[in-house]
């Protein structure tokens, strides 16, 4: 899908060849065009007088083969205050009462809306015109292929557009994978869409197998993939865009790419959605297709552990004990708390790389879903600063966190008669506890954050699938970083980014789906 920003008029936008023209407006931006004389502002306006177009954001008028309009189809859309979450609303149920007809070329009038808004409104139309195919024997791909975005002045929202576009290309790659069954989404297979995805500038992959892993002392990784026949993969991608001598952000995230509970096996019942485990991967995946396409001026190191977690004879069970490449022993108390098993010796890894911050995102615990939903995130961050950073990027993005508590009594649960710790601590408190045996992992002095994306990674119900967050947040979180970067050495940095164009942007090309995976 092509998206190309244009200055124009809605006079003008009117006379765009498209199948359909969707038009936003804010409140106030309708108020003060009762004049106007163009033919969508007065058939707006007689929709008004006659009380046919109600009050509210996301309220809509219809209508096919309006004279004076070039588009067959014409939907205006109330945009509310105009705010970017306002935007949204609107635009997505616009997109919703497109959905079954023929639409090929779509056209999108957002006036003066701001940055952040016309940023909403891209990802928008994505999201509103997804589809998956990767796994179907007669795939049904989006209609549309080309959306041209007008506005009064193009200039002034490049930047929210540029950005919007990068993160549409992110996230849908995230969606991708994490909707894939995991026959469709091993851990080789896995490491080789991050291999095919570091061919683009700026990109480089190095992929990890059992004996390097082995080699490393990464113990609790390895007593969770030892249950599979699938072999594990540690996935290490590099995105460069300023000079080396800039630390990077590290990003972690968990690429369980099934997860049965392994001995301590879970319920039947909603198990096939154990395959959106590797949720966490699969953004660190997004954010790296998205960091491709807007080239920040920082650099950024993913690691992705990536297993299944299976019952077997070689299964580790309950009981046992690990030792993990930092040296602590864990007392694997219950098998389907594996994914801080795999985390631990990955956060570990990350400290090589000096972070000067390190991130890891994660579908770690149900109490997670319990406390927060499917609205926000959890975050817990051992320092203030980063805390903020990513709590103001997730609300700039319209990707939502919440901060929790990381007091050092939380831990006491974790405690072991038989090991340095246990990898659970009761129910009580569970995702913090999860993320307090995280934190034993990660140096003190090291600015560090777990988001538990748990209730926010995927669907259930009709709407089973992959959100793609929190791909957003994250590349927010980077490109305000990079801003900081800029600020704190602006002599010293050294970009070796370049920008992209902004008039043209690709996003939503689904990628091919491979084979499913032999076993071994």
């Amino acid at each position: 899908m092509n998206f190309e920003l244009k200055s124009v008029s809605l006079a003008q936008a009117a006379e765009w060849e498209v199948d359909a023209l969707l038009v936003l407006c804010a409140d106030e931006v309708l108020a003060a065009s009762r004049h106007a004389q163009d033919p969508v502002s007065v058939w707006v306006q007689s929709a008004i007088a006659a009380k046919d177009l109600e009050e509210g954001t996301g309220k809509l008028l219809q209508a096919y083969g309006l004279p004076g309009v070039t588009a067959r189809r014409l939907v205006f859309a109330r945009a509310g205050d105009g705010s970017a979450a306002q935007s949204r609303k609107a635009m997505l149920a616009a997109m919703a009462s497109l959905k079954g007809a023929k639409v090929k070329s779509l056209g999108v009038y957002a006036g003066s809306l701001g940055v952040a808004s016309v940023n909403a409104l891209v990802q928008a139309v994505a999201e509103g015109s997804y589809a998956y195919t990767a796994t179907k024997s007669v795939p049904q791909p989006r209609l549309i292929r080309r959306v041209d975005l007008g506005v009064t002045d193009a200039g002034v929202v490049r930047s929210g557009f540029e950005l919007g576009c990068a993160t549409v290309r992110g996230t849908e790659l995230a969606k991708e994978w994490a909707n894939r069954p995991a026959n469709h989404a091993t851990p080789k297979l896995l490491a080789e869409a991050a291999q095919q995805l570091a061919k683009k500038p700026h990109l480089s992959c190095e992929v990890l197998g059992p004996s390097e892993v082995e080699k490393l002392g990464m113990g609790a990784f390895l007593a969770v993939a030892q249950g599979s026949d699938q072999p594990l993969r540690f996935i290490v991608l590099k995105y460069q865009g300023a000079s080396k001598s800039v630390a990077p952000v590290v990003l972690v995230g968990k690429g369980i790419t099934f997860d049965t509970g392994g001995i301590s096996i879970k319920p039947a019942a909603e198990m096939d959605e154990m395959k959106f485990d590797m949720g966490g991967a699969a953004s660190v995946l997004g954010t790296f297709a998205a960091l491709a396409e807007c080239r920040p001026a920082l650099n950024v190191v993913g690691l992705i552990p990536s297993c299944e977690n299976m019952p077997s004879g070689r299964a580790v069970k309950p009981g046992d004990v690990v030792t993990s490449m930092s040296g602590q022993t864990i007392e694997v108390l219950n098998t389907d708390a594996e994914g801080r098993l795999i985390l631990c010796d990955a956060l570990t890894y990350a400290q090589r790389f000096e972070p000067r911050a390190l991130v890891d995102i994660a579908t770690l615990t149900g109490a997670c879903v319990i406390a927060l939903g499917g609205v926000r995130a959890g975050l817990f961050s051992n320092q203030d600063e980063l805390a903020q950073q990513l709590q103001e990027a997730g609300n700039a993005a319209l990707d939502l966190c919440w901060r929790l508590p990381l007091d050092d009594d939380y831990a006491e649960g974790l405690k072991s008669n038989f090991a340095d710790m246990g990898n659970v601590g009761g129910r009580q408190a569970g995702v913090v506890t999860a993320a307090k045996f995280l934190q034993k992992f990660v140096q003190p002095e090291q600015a560090w954050a777990h988001l538990d994306i748990a209730g926010v990674a995927w669907k259930s119900g009709a709407a089973k699938g992959a959100t793609g967050r929190p791909v957003g947040l994250l590349l927010q979180y980077l490109v305000d970083e990079a801003a900081r970067i800029a600020a704190e050495l602006p002599a010293r940095v050294e970009t070796t980014a370049k920008p992209v164009k902004a008039v043209k942007a690709k996003a939503g090309r689904a990628a091919k789906a491979p084979k499913a995976a032999k076993k071994g």
